[in-house]
């Protein structure tokens, strides 16, 4: 058996997102949020994914989003990479997820409490050892809570794991040993088969269910994912060493140049001379603007016509 890795967006969407999936994220949300207890009885997954759906590769709404029986909301999203001000994006999410639940003129009573639940594949916490972090409202001295539980945000850094399946005996340590070490399978474990959500889930994430276009998605995005993972630990990593802003304006758009080639002989071959130097002489944002749009082109004519754009 050969299975995706839950840590691509599309294909966590498709695990724990799909018409299929409520008893999957059921049992996933009682583990990551409540440590295993049965709190989640029954959701509602919203804009589920189905395999009719077409997906871009510059679609934004691959999170997951759910509600519970309590009206409580639940934002779930994978992040395999740090960006600029991702904490923030974090928090902008959660409250719109909360405010956008009034329509004008409705009360506050109606508001119903909202979950983000954020899953990262980098360290996001230097100064603790936990895997999972949960934060509310409280009083900076005395810690008193405020709000009680209307706003919660929960991370998951799966970095810090380090348990071997043997060693993962709880349903939260055998969910995140699902998230990190799926696509290094090669059957379904009994230890996991065992659970039979994450049995299904495994199913799911198995290749051999899958259409030929979900497969060529899956491989597109994570490629994408990936790329700029190693671009922002590149840049991360130069930044450090050259320390002007000059300097890393150059390096960033050098790198994202080096990327884009990369990508383009991949896709069409040979590079013509005349897209090498257009393509050199767009700035950092066309560069970055471009590293979204190229696989949605099918021949040097697209990119032609999309550099031809972009010079007027």
């Amino acid at each position: 058996m050969r299975f995706i890795s839950p840590k691509i967006d599309y294909a966590f969407k498709k695990i724990f997102g799909s018409e299929q999936s409520p008893r999957i994220l059921i049992s996933f949300l009682n583990a990551i949020i409540y440590g295993g207890d049965k709190v989640i009885q029954s959701l509602t997954i919203v804009n589920p994914y189905n395999p009719g759906q077409v997906f871009t590769l510059k679609d934004t709404f691959l999170d997951v989003k759910a509600v519970l029986a309590d009206g409580s909301i639940v934002i779930i999203e994978m992040q395999i990479a740090s960006m600029v001000a991702f904490n923030k994006r974090v928090a902008y999410n959660l409250a719109k997820a909360y405010s956008n639940q009034l329509v004008k003129g409705e009360d506050y009573p109606l508001l119903n409490p909202a979950i983000a639940v954020t899953i990262t594949d980098f360290i996001l916490f230097n100064d603790t050892e936990k895997i999972i972090s949960k934060f509310t409202f409280h009083e900076e001295e005395e810690k008193f809570k405020i709000l009680e539980n209307e706003l919660r945000l929960i991370f998951v850094e799966l970095p810090k794991f380090n348990k071997t399946l043997s060693e993962s005996h709880s349903l939260t340590d055998k969910w995140i040993y699902f998230l990190k070490e799926t696509a290094h399978l090669d059957n379904i474990p009994e230890s996991l088969a065992a659970i039979s959500e994450i049995e299904f889930a495994l199913q799911l994430a198995n290749q051999a269910n899958m259409t030929v276009e979900e497969l060529d998605i899956v491989d597109r995005r994570g490629m994408m994912l990936q790329d700029e993972k190693g671009r922002i630990a590149y840049a991360e990593e130069k930044g450090e060493k050259r320390g002007e802003e000059r300097g890393e304006q150059k390096g960033r758009i050098k790198e994202a140049i080096a990327l884009i080639m990369r990508q383009l002989k991949k896709r069409f071959g040979d590079i013509p001379a005349t897209i090498n130097s257009q393509v050199e002489d767009l700035s950092i944002e066309e560069l970055e603007r471009l590293g979204e749009d190229i696989f949605d082109f099918n021949s040097w004519e697209d990119l032609s016509s999309w550099l031809e754009v972009r010079s007027r």
